[in-house]
């Protein structure tokens, strides 16, 4: 079986905060993994493959402040 992660584990293994993590995820900068309803509570479990793509997402974008239009 595969191993999966919480957003916030999944944002540790990455080296970034779970905040980043989030704000990259809901302006669409990667494919995120579907929510599931597990028990009454709402989760996204990230595997090996999603945190191999947010890496490569991630790498390729500049750092520092964005010029607002």
């Amino acid at each position: 079986m595969k191993r999966q992660y919480s957003t916030r584990e999944a944002a540790k293994k990455l080296g970034i905060a779970w905040i980043t993590l989030q704000k990259h995820a809901a302006k669409g900068t990667f494919r995120v993994p579907p929510i599931i309803n597990d028990h009454g509570m709402s989760v996204r479990l990230w595997n090996d493959a999603d945190l191999e793509r947010v890496k490569k997402a991630l790498a390729g974008l500049k750092p520092g402040p964005k010029k607002r239009t």
